[in-house]
């Protein structure tokens, strides 16, 4: 579980000057092909994937992330951010086929059109949140073993190397604990790749478990951020949360997905429904993309 898995093919050797990101939590990804399918609209650059499922009875025992990276030609590297023990909760049981998992795992992955350089797994917790009773936060209906963490890579580009980190905070805690992920992920980048150009996407759960109205703005972690250098310019304006196959009755509409930049410009923001073009909903989350230049 602190390893990361590379596989796929780039299918060219540097990245050019002027590049799109896109950050997406796919919600398991239940429709891997489906799901490449929306994300080339973007004609993507590099793609930074979270809740992507391999060996679960949900998503038809996939490797999600390979999938995807098939589809769109990219290369990939993977990190488990949970060995799952169960089958999940009740709306993803009606997709199991099978009563088992072959692997369990359930994490965070980079696609990426160039090769990568080096690789890196971040862990984000080290007192095991999800299944101790003593943090406070074990979910029975989740049973699991692992944490929250992020995914690094270092791509070649034309004018030097740059970084690029896929995440994914934690849902079940506050904005301290938040605070404390993403400075923790910042020093770990800082060690990784020192001096480079940074760009940070992914579900930071912005707003979660901060009653009464669950806003991102008392969030700590975008002031800490851009004291370090870093830029939330690269995230459209607008909520990111929408009704799914899984979760088709959520409670309240959240923005919970960003895009951070450090020592690169932003061009352009958007955001791209997780609805498809057939009306199928892809995710709970809608995409967030950037165009960016060095």
């Amino acid at each position: 579980m602190n390893a990361v898995q590379l596989g796929g093919a780039a299918r060219t050797e540097q990245l050019a000057e002027d590049f799109t990101v896109a950050a997406w939590n796919v919600e398991r990804c239940l429709f891997p092909e489906a799901t490449a399918a929306h994300l080339s609209k973007l004609s993507p650059d590099v793609v930074l994937l979270s809740e992507v499922d391999h060996g679960m009875a949900r998503t038809a025992q996939r490797h999600t992330t390979e999938v995807v990276a098939a589809e769109l030609g990219m290369a990939y590297a993977f990190g488990v951010e949970f060995h799952e023990l169960d089958l999940g909760g009740p709306t993803e049981r009606a997709f199991c086929a099978d009563s088992f998992n072959t692997l369990g795992w359930h994490g965070n992955a980079i696609l990426s059109s160039v090769p990568f350089e080096r690789t890196a797994l971040i862990r984000l917790d080290d007192h095991g949140h999800w299944f101790s009773a003593d943090a406070g936060a074990a979910d029975p209906d989740q049973p699991r073993v692992g944490g929250r963490n992020a995914i690094a890579a270092i791509v070649p580009g034309v004018k030097g190397p740059i970084c690029f980190v896929s995440t994914h905070l934690e849902s079940n805690a506050d904005a301290a604990h938040r605070h404390q992920q993403f400075d923790c992920l910042m020093d770990a980048i800082d060690a990784f790749a020192p001096g480079l150009p940074v760009m940070i996407g992914g579900d930071l759960n912005t707003g979660n478990h901060l009653p009464p109205d669950f806003n991102w703005q008392r969030e700590t972690l975008f002031t800490l951020a851009e004291e370090r250098g870093y830029s939330w310019a690269f995230t459209a304006p607008g909520t990111t949360t929408r009704p799914s196959l899984i979760t088709p009755h959520p409670d309240r509409v959240m923005k919970l997905d960003w895009l951070a930049g450090r020592d690169l410009t932003c061009r352009d923001t958007g955001v791209l429904t997780s609805i498809s073009d057939e009306g199928t909903p892809l995710s709970d989350h809608d995409c967030v993309w950037c165009q960016a230049t060095v």
